[in-house]
């Protein structure tokens, strides 16, 4: 290709992924005020419930996933293209944000909202065919064969929940999510891969900056359960888009970008395990939770961990440009810092506690 052809070539992908991001954005800026409007009518508003896991004092709308989803149609009805993986996609986006927007109205039990996740895992495995089937890693070929199927979905429904778990602070979930679609949309970029992951990347970038125009702190609308699970939801497609070829970098570089949610979802689960408590019951031990305890306020605490997250994510762009020593590196001294962080809070052992039964039996 001539340095001209190259050029034009460059500037017109340019002027799309820039269409990608503003069409969704603008959209999604102009109906919020419409959906806000229509949750507080239908009583799909987030109650302020001093001393429990909510830290807002006022009620709040929620819905706003349902914006989220509405720019995501609009985008792929401009950019997207027919296929059967798409059409997957559409009828799992539907479920998700069919259960949420449910959920945000009714609050169903976790029971309800894991049937629905559920359902979406399945016709993205069995109609849309995107599996986890196999990986190359350290020079071996690891087949999954017939655990593919189990490992995906449950890969669709970790990703729903990471996101569902830490959306508890303004303008964490979007702001979490909207680094994902970027990093991933950026390495697509520099991979020259245009295809769908390439689309949905910043087509849902676009409708996550829309979002947080509202949502970041002080929040006027919150993203509820038909948000967080269709980001979460969205995030595990594009990074299964990404496992077809499947090496270990194309595997891990997804879950780094995301390592704060996971590390969270992860303890979470831990703590619970620990104390005997469901899986599903929410608490104030989560690491954004931690940090508020430390006298930060909730946008210091948001652009705390976004920073982190944003270091993950670059250092994601730097392996792919080759340089995988340095991104190594930047990997190993993130997770150091965030390992320790909450080891030495109360995100997995409650120190406290600890302390006072401690001093009990001295007595």
């Amino acid at each position: 290709m001539a340095l001209g052809d190259f050029m034009i070539f460059n500037q017109a992908l340019f002027s799309k992924m820039l269409l990608m991001i503003l069409l969704p954005f603008i959209f999604v800026v102009i109906i919020i005020p419409y959906i806000r409007n229509i949750a507080v009518r239908i009583g799909a508003v987030d109650k302020a419930r001093p001393n429990t896991r909510h830290i807002h004092k006022k009620t709040t709308p929620k819905l706003g996933g349902l914006a989220i989803f509405l720019g995501f149609l609009l985008g792929y009805m401009f950019f997207g293209t027919h296929s059967s993986i798409m059409n997957a996609i559409l009828i799992g986006s539907f479920l998700i944000i069919i259960t949420g927007v449910i959920d945000d109205i009714t609050e169903l039990g976790p029971f309800t909202k894991f049937i629905g996740q559920l359902a979406a895992a399945l016709v993205i495995v069995f109609y849309g065919k995107l599996l986890i089937s196999d990986v190359t890693a350290f020079g071996l070929y690891i087949n999954f064969s017939i655990f593919s199927y189990p490992l995906t979905i449950f890969f669709i429904l970790g990703c729903i929940n990471c996101i569902n778990f830490i959306d508890g602070v303004d303008g964490l979930s979007g702001g979490i999510s909207s680094i994902y679609f970027l990093t991933v949309g950026i390495i697509a970029t520099i991979q020259g891969k245009t295809g769908l992951d390439f689309v949905l990347a910043f087509v849902m970038l676009g409708s996550t900056l829309g979002f947080l125009v509202y949502n970041f702190n002080p929040a006027s609308i919150f993203a509820g359960d038909s948000g967080a699970m269709f980001m979460g939801f969205i995030i595990s497609v594009i990074a299964l888009l990404g496992f077809k070829n499947v090496t270990m970098t194309s595997l891990i570089i997804p879950l780094l970008i995301l390592a704060i949610p996971i590390l969270d979802t992860l303890f979470a689960i831990i703590r619970r395990a620990l104390k005997g408590e469901s899986f599903a019951k929410g608490d104030r031990l989560h690491i954004h939770h931690q940090l508020l305890n430390r006298n930060f306020s909730q946008r210091t605490t948001v652009l705390i961990i976004l920073t982190i997250d944003a270091l993950f994510a670059a250092a994601s762009i730097i392996y792919v440009l080759k340089d995988a020593t340095l991104g190594y590196i930047i990997y190993g001294i993130l997770l150091v810092i965030v390992i320790t962080f909450i080891m030495k809070t109360n995100v997995v052992f409650d120190h406290d506690q600890i302390r006072k039964k401690f001093k009990k039996r001295l007595k």
